[in-house]
């Protein structure tokens, strides 16, 4: 698995997964300013199909923002995204997650709620609900995590060997950069969402060091609370 810019790619699968874009968040602020919102996420995604060129672009979950209505300028963003993954020759996939209740009107492709990747051996699903397909590792969403480190807050990927019945659990960083993260350094099994995360003891914390261009893996969090 290779990370960048709060995504993966998977060269078994030839798959490259982001979770969390939540589309419409800066519609949803109170932000006087405009936040650039489309063109940050077209532009990112963008470079990581050309940096990966993946068979498939697969979205786990919440691609919108919003529960209860499309704001305006969403189903043009959500546009963006496709044509910048059909344009990369790429099949975009979309596991909806708690927040896309009303992704059939900004989306008209695939959606299933659990995604097997062409490795035979991942599923990707949001993460807020328990998948039903038996998989050997989980990509999912839903907790936007995040790790504090001398003061200052990072996106992390949490990644667990063995831990969600037998199969490792690899947590994606919220995609969007509205949104600020849950700090994972304190959080117990009950602070988070996901049923997916029984031992946060277990996970690994990975940040992507933009600055550097390389992943920064660090011992599992039961092992670095200590330090943090």
């Amino acid at each position: 698995m290779r990370v960048r810019d709060r995504a993966c790619y998977l060269p078994a699968a030839d798959a490259l997964v982001l979770a969390d874009l939540h589309a419409g968040k800066a519609a949803a602020s109170n932000v006087a300013f405009p936040l650039g919102e489309r063109t940050n996420l077209s532009e990112r995604l963008a470079a990581l199909v050309t940096a990966f060129d993946p068979a498939e672009v697969v979205l786990a979950g919440d691609l919108l923002e919003a529960f209860d209505h499309v704001p305006r300028g969403v189903e043009e963003t959500v546009d963006r995204l496709a044509a910048t993954a059909r344009d990369a020759g790429a099949t975009l996939v979309v596991t909806p997650g708690n927040h896309d209740g009303l992704i059939d009107a900004v989306h008209d492709g695939t959606a299933p709620a659990e995604h097997r990747l062409a490795d035979g051996e991942t599923v990707v699903c949001h993460g807020h609900e328990s998948p039903e397909e038996d998989a050997d590792r989980y990509l999912v969403g839903h907790d936007h995590p995040a790790i504090e480190i001398e003061g200052k807050r990072r996106p992390c990927y949490l990644v667990g060997e063995g831990v969600y019945r037998g199969a490792d659990v690899v947590m994606l960083p919220a995609f969007t950069r509205l949104a600020a993260g849950v700090t994972v350094n304190g959080m117990r099994a009950s602070d988070f969402a996901s049923p997916l995360v029984t031992d946060p003891d277990a996970f690994r914390p990975v940040v992507w060091d933009e600055d550097a261009g390389e992943a920064l893996e660090f011992p599992p969090l039961g092992e670095l609370r200590p330090y943090l």
